[in-house]
């Protein structure tokens, strides 16, 4: 295929992986930059040798903090850290009255979706086709809770309109975003709240999450998993139970898996530098071409995520066979696009599919 021309932010970034050849997968968890690589060598070299510090785990959270603040453009006052999306989903059911209706997609992730049937409340939950989802918006219906990028499919969801018809009927919005940030650009106060999971599209090491609240969400939320990390000065937060929660955000956090973070501050540093539409073009411009090569309709909303059916995994098999690296869904065959491929990785993909 034509070569896209990238800029050089774009070029340099991409150098920063030193795999990313044949792995179109993403969607199912990032690649680790050099950066990456570094700092968690580093760490566990200091580690090791006795030296563990403190000090520096603590400034690598507020760091990461502040940089996925800047990636979805809301203060790091809004941002509460974590290790798993669904912790977070919990804290939004939290806010939710008993027997209250949730809307979901059809198909949805399911870490969007337990919180809020097992919660022992009787919350109600409803699901509905993803590209029909805001014309299922009703007056009775308390939260809608959606992935913005379908994991199974790569569908985009039409968040806007969901968020209109979400505020006419006076409904809390819930937004994953763990599909997106990396290349669809996500403006978390468009929402009430946003989860994210750092490790397929931001590549940093699994064990670090972000969750965004609105002020109203905020103060409808229980902290219930407040631990030493969620008080205003989580070091004198360490004893008893008489202990001053920070004001903001924060209150929401889980006490931080460190050494993941040491490794995700550099990984969401890149991923910050960058320009997102930039990022978005490039992931979009490759999956379309591999569209093309397939002969695969475009989506009606670009999609970095291609998938089709592939009901006995033969198409995936070859990817396989080929040395390629791809996921399955849901009968279907998925690949990914993303700032370390180029038209080079398109070119082998089809090949192996017998384009």
């Amino acid at each position: 295929m034509p070569a896209l021309a990238d800029s050089p932010a774009l070029a340099a970034a991409r150098r920063e992986f030193d795999g990313g050849r044949d792995y179109l997968a993403a969607c199912t968890v990032g690649l680790p930059s050099r950066a990456t690589r570094r700092a968690v060598i580093a760490d566990l070299d200091a580690a090791g040798a006795g030296r563990p510090d403190l000090a520096a785990y603590c400034a690598a959270v507020e760091r990461s903090r502040g940089l996925f603040a800047s990636l979805v453009d809301v203060g790091a006052e809004r941002v509460a850290i974590g290790s798993q999306t669904s912790v977070a989903a919990g804290l939004v059911a939290s806010a939710l009255p008993d027997g209250a209706e949730v809307l979901v997609p059809d198909g949805e992730f399911s870490s969007m979706v337990l919180p809020f049937v097992h919660t022992g409340r009787g919350l109600v939950v409803r699901t509905a086709p993803l590209h029909d989802l805001a014309a299922h918006v009703r007056p009775s219906t308390a939260l809608v809770a959606f992935s913005v990028v379908q994991s199974a499919t790569g569908e985009v969801a039409d968040a806007a309109a969901i968020v209109a018809a979400a505020s006419r009927h006076g409904a809390l919005t819930l937004c994953d975003a763990t599909q997106a940030v990396g290349w669809l650009p996500v403006a978390a106060s468009d929402f009430d709240a946003v989860v994210c999971h750092a490790y397929k599209w931001l590549c940093a090491p699994r064990g670090v999450s972000f969750l965004t609240v609105s002020d109203r969400l905020a103060a409808r939320m229980t902290p219930l998993n407040a631990g030493w990390y969620a008080g205003d000065d989580p070091w004198a937060s360490c004893y008893g139970g008489d202990v001053e929660l920070a004001p903001d955000a924060r209150r929401f956090d889980v006490s931080p898996a460190w050494q993941a973070f040491v490794g995700a501050a550099p990984a969401l540093e890149l991923f910050a530098a960058l320009e997102p539409t930039e990022l978005h073009r490039h992931a979009t411009g490759l999956a379309a071409a591999f569209r093309a090569g397939r002969g695969i309709a475009e989506p009606e909303r670009a999609s970095a995520i291609v998938t089709w059916d592939d009901p006995d995994g033969g198409e995936l098999a070859r990817l396989t066979t080929a040395g390629i690296t791809a996921s399955g869904r849901s009968g279907r065959a998925r690949v990914a696009f993303h700032v370390f491929n180029d038209e080079d990785d398109v070119d082998l993909a089809l090949a192996a599919l017998g384009h």
